[in-house]
Formats: structure tokens, sequence, C-alpha cells
């Protein structure tokens, strides 16, 4: 056997022992995964679930609304005014504070709201969803292609300013 055979002999072993023992310690983590339950013991996953605002793709946010739910812009103002989806509020994450108040008087929080912003990458939308969420809104919903998507996909964009 020459040095280089040994090497990679070596190297095989002390993989299939690192894995052999990562194993051992971690069986009960593993045996979870594969069984999918890795939520925390303490909260059921539909509970862990309600706390967070749950993505929708662009056919569910047609959908939804066309069946009532509110649309939210988290984008900026200017942006907002450049053009949004019809009949989407502007609610700016950067604004949220001064605006909640109005908007906790016109929007009961029973009803659906999706949010949005600036496509994926844009974490304003979920952060303003968490914070409607901790508001007391229980159907809050997020549109991760956000505009971009809604206006690639060529449908009608609002520039009216509500």
């Amino acid at each position: 056997m020459n040095a280089l055979q040994r090497i990679l002999l070596e190297a095989v072993l002390i993989a299939v022992l690192g894995a052999a023992i990562g194993l051992s310690i971690n069986h009960r983590l593993v045996f979870d995964a594969f069984a999918g339950r890795l939520a925390a013991p303490t909260k059921t996953t539909s509970e862990t679930q309600s706390h967070l605002p749950q993505p929708v793709l662009l056919a569910e946010v047609r959908e939804l609304a066309s069946g009532g739910a509110l649309l939210g812009d988290a984008r900026d103002g200017a942006l907002y005014a450049d053009g949004h989806l019809p009949g989407a509020l502007s609610l700016p994450l950067g604004e949220v504070e001064a605006q909640l108040v109005g908007f906790r008087q016109k929007v009961d929080t029973g009803k659906t709201l999706v949010v949005y912003c600036n496509g994926y990458g844009c974490p304003d939308s979920f952060d303003l969803g968490l914070r409607l969420i901790k508001e007391g809104y229980r159907d809050v919903r997020v549109f991760e292609g956000g505009f971009p998507e809604w206006r690639d996909a060529g449908l009608p964009v609002d520039k009216r300013v509500k």
C-alpha cells in the first residue's frame, strides 16, 4: 500500500468514525427530522405557525384579494405611489409606529391581511406581518414575490394613492 492510499483510507475511517459518533450523540434529532417532528415539544406545529405570517403564492394572493382580503404594501411611500397592487393600503415598515393607530381603527383584527414588499429577499413584508400579528391580527399572509412578481405577471398596477 503506497502513502496516498493509506492517507485516503485513514481519511475515510476518520469520516466514518465521526459520522458514527455524531449519530450516536444526535440520534434522537435525526429520527425526529425524518419523522417530521422538529417543532419544539412544548408547542404544537399549528400553535407555532399561528404566530408567524404564512407565505402565499401569486394565485393565492389573487384569490384572497377577490375574496375581500386587505392588501398591505410594506414598501416606502414613494414606491407605493409609483405603483402598487390594486386596492392595497400603504403601510411602510419604517412608518408603522406612526400609522398603526389609524390602521387599527380602519382594519378589524379578524380581517385577512396580505402584506408584500419588493419581492424575494425583501424582509419588510415578513417583519410587518410579525408586527401586525403582535398587534392582534390573526390571519396575516406574506406575498414573498411582492410587487415585482405581480407586475412581471402582467397583472394590473394601481397608481392612485390611498
